[in-house]
C-alpha cells in the first residue's frame, strides 16, 4: 500500500461533547456532526484507541438516514489516511446493524463501524451516531468505549486523505489513497444467513397457501432486506413491505416499533379485514414488533415464546444453551429457562453485555424490553431475523400469533408488562428523582405498598459471570413477594434531556385472569410508583409521553 496524500488537520478549539465512558457511541443532533472536526474527532479517537488495526479490514455503513453518505466518505478518507488495509462498504452506504455484525463475523473483519441513531428520528433535525463494533460482531466493550471517550477529551488533531469521493453506488472494488474498498451488496450476506437459521420451503408453503402479512419498514433501513427476503426469496405477496424504501428523514416517522409509533401497522392489525401477521423494525433494522389480530405482542413475551419453541428452526434444532435478558425485561423467559433446564441471565441494559455471554457458549437467545431480540448467530439484536422466527413457528405450528400467545400463557402464566417513557425531563431533576429513590432503598424491603410487600429493594448491580467486570447503578428495582416489579432507569439512547422509563410487571398464574386490559392489571403498580418516586412533582408531567 503507498503512503497516502494526506492532511493533518488541527483541532483548534474543543468541539467535541460526547457520551459518558462506557457508552456504546455518540448520538448528536445532526446539526452538532455538521460542525467542523466534530465527526473526525470521534473517528481519530476510535483508530487512536485500536491496537492493532493497521492494515487490517473493516466494515462500513449506515441506516441511511440524513447525513450518512456525507460521513461514510469522511471515515474512508481517515481510514485510509490512518493506515487501514481494506474497508468493505454497503452499497449507498447503507447496511443495517445487524447486517454489519453478520459481514464482520463472515469476513473475518478486525471490526466495523456503524453510523445510526437506531429508533431516534432522522432528518436534517433529527439525530445522527456512529459506534464502533469489535471482531466478534458486537459492540465495543467498556474498556475500548471508555479509551475512545477519554481520546476525545485529549486529542488536537486528526488525519484524512486528500482523496475525492468514491462512488458508493457502483458494486465492486476501487481504492481511497492506496486503501482497497469494496462496495457490496448489502443484502448478500445477511439473506444467506437467514436461509441457513430458518426453515424457508416452509415459509414458502406458507405463503404459497394464502397466508399474508404486512412488515412496516418505516421508511428505514430494514426496506430493502424485507422486501428481498420476504417478498422475492419467500413469495409473500407484493406490498407485504410497508414504507420499504430507506428514506433520509424517515418519511417524518418515528422509527421505533411500538405500538405508539406504528400506529398505521396497529390500526391495520386491529382492522375487520387484518392480515394473517403483523410485524416492524427501526431505524437500523435491530428492533422488531411483532403484532398479530388485534394482539401486540411484549417483546418479553416474544422473547419467552421464541425460547420455548425454538427447536422448530433448523438453526436451533438441537435446542439452546441458555437464555439472557436485560434486568428490565420481564421474567417470562426465566420460567421458560426453568422449564427447559437451561440457565437464565439477568444483565443490564445494552446489547454489549450479552457479547461475553454469547462468546462463551452460555447462552443462545438474548431480548431486551427495547423490542430487541437475538441470538448467537451474530452479536446484535436482529428485527427481520425475529420475525422469519416468528413465521418459521407459525408454519411448524399451523397456529396463529393469538393461539400461540394464549397457549404460552395457559402453561407458563401470564406477566403483564408494560413500560411509561417520560421524556425531556430537565437532568437534574431527573437524577433528584434517581437519587430520592436510592436514599429511600435500605428501609424499604419489608414495607407494605398497596397490598404488595416488598422483598427485594436495590439499585441493580451487575459481575459479568465471564470476565468478573462489574457495572453500577443500572436501574433501581423494587420486587414484590408475589413477583410484582417495578423497575427505575435513566436511558441514555435520547440527544436531549433526559427519558425516565418506569417498567411494570405483574405475575399471574391463573388463566381466567389472561384477559384483563394490560393498563387496569398494572393499576395498582403505577399508583404506587407515583407515591415512592413523586414523577409527576420531579418531570412536571401528569402523564407519560409514551406508553409500551
Amino acid at each position: 500500500m503507498t503512503e497516502p496524500d494526506l492532511t493533518i488537520q488541527t483541532i483548534r478549539t474543543q468541539v467535541f461533547a460526547g457520551q459518558q465512558p462506557g457508552t456504546s457511541g455518540l448520538r448528536k443532533k445532526v446539526t452538532v456532526f455538521q460542525q467542523p472536526g466534530y465527526l473526525e474527532n470521534f473517528v481519530q479517537s476510535i483508530f487512536d484507541s485500536l491496537q492493532g488495526c493497521a492494515g487490517q479490514m473493516l466494515v462500513l455503513g449506515g441506516d441511511g438516514r440524513f447525513h450518512n453518505r456525507q460521513a461514510v466518505q469522511t471515515i474512508l478518507k481517515m481510514a485510509a489516511a490512518n493506515g487501514i488495509g481494506r474497508v468493505l462498504v454497503g452499497q449507498g452506504g447503507i447496511l443495517s446493524t445487524p447486517a454489519v455484525s453478520c459481514v464482520i463475523r463472515k469476513r473475518q473483519a478486525f471490526g466495523g463501524i456503524i453510523l445510526s441513531a437506531s429508533h431516534n428520528p432522522g432528518g436534517a433535525d433529527g439525530d445522527f451516531g456512529i459506534k464502533y463494533n469489535i471482531g466478534n460482531g458486537g459492540p465495543a466493550p467498556e474498556k475500548i468505549t471508555e479509551a475512545i471517550y477519554a481520546r476525545t477529551q485529549a486529542i488536537s488533531e486528526y488525519r484524512i486523505s486528500d482523496a475525492p469521493d468514491i462512488d458508493l453506488d457502483r458494486l465492486g472494488a476501487c481504492a481511497v489513497d492506496g486503501m482497497a474498498v469494496e462496495v457490496i451488496d448489502p443484502v448478500a450476506d445477511y439473506a444467506e444467513q437467514m436461509s441457513q437459521l430458518f426453515d424457508f420451503d416452509a415459509i414458502r408453503k406458507l405463503f404459497a397457501g394464502g397466508f399474508t402479512m404486512r412488515f412496516d419498514a418505516m421508511s428505514a433501513v430494514s426496506g430493502p432486506y424485507a422486501t428481498a427476503i420476504l417478498e422475492r426469496m419467500l413469495g409473500a405477496p407484493r406490498g407485504s413491505v410497508m414504507h420499504g424504501q430507506p428514506l433520509e428523514d424517515f418519511g417524518g416517522h418515528h422509527p421505533d416499533p411500538n405500538p405508539a409509533h406504528a400506529a398505521e401497522l396497529i390500526d391495520l392489525m386491529s382492522g375487520e379485514q387484518a392480515p394473517d401477521f403483523g410485524a416492524a423494525s427501526d431505524g437500523d433494522a435491530d428492533r422488531n414488533m411483532i403484532v398479530g389480530q388485534k394482539l401486540a405482542v411484549t417483546p418479553s413475551d416474544s422473547l419467552a415464546i421464541l425460547a420455548a419453541n425454538a427447536t422448530v428452526a433448523p438453526g436451533y434444532k438441537n435446542g439452546i444453551a441458555g437464555i439472557a435478558r436485560s434486568m428490565p425485561t420481564s421474567c417470562a423467559a426465566d420460567r421458560v429457562a426453568e422449564a427447559l433446564g437451561v440457565p437464565c441471565f439477568e444483565t443490564p441494559t445494552g446489547w454489549k453485555f450479552f457479547g461475553n455471554l454469547l462468546d462463551a457458549g452460555k447462552v443462545t437467545l438474548c431480548g431486551e424490553e427495547s423490542y430487541g431480540t437475538g441470538s448467537s448467530h451474530i452479536r446484535e439484536k436482529d428485527g427481520l431475523w425475529a420475525v422469519l422466527f416468528w413465521l418459521n413457528l407459525l408454519a411448524a405450528s399451523g397456529k396463529s400469533v393469538r393461539e400461540l400467545v394464549q397457549q404460552h400463557w395457559a402453561r407458563f402464566g401470564r406477566n403483564y408488562y408494560s413500560r411509561h417513557d417520560y421524556e425531556g425531563i430537565a437532568t437534574e431533576r431527573a437524577n433528584a428523582l434517581m437519587d430520592g429513590l436510592r436514599a429511600q432503598l435500605p428501609a424499604m424491603k419489608g414495607q407494605m405498598l398497596g397490598s404488595h410487600r416488598v422483598e427485594l429493594a436495590d439499585d441493580f448491580h451487575y459481575a459479568d459471570p465471564v470476565d468478573g467486570s462489574v457495572s453500577s447503578h443500572q436501574g433501581v428495582r423494587i420486587v414484590f413477594d408475589d413477583g410484582a416489579r417495578i423497575v427505575f432507569r435513566l436511558s441514555g439512547t435520547g440527544t436531549s434531556g433526559a427519558t425516565l422509563r418506569v417498567y411494570f410487571e405483574k405475575y399471574e398464574p391463573d388463566s381466567s385472569q389472561h384477559d384483563l386490559p394490560t393498563q387496569q392489571a398494572l393499576a395498582d403498580l403505577v399508583a404506587i410508583a407515583e407515591q415512592i418516586a413523586g414523577i409527576a412533582e420531579h418531570s412536571g408531567m401528569a402523564r407519560p409521553s409514551v406508553i409500551t
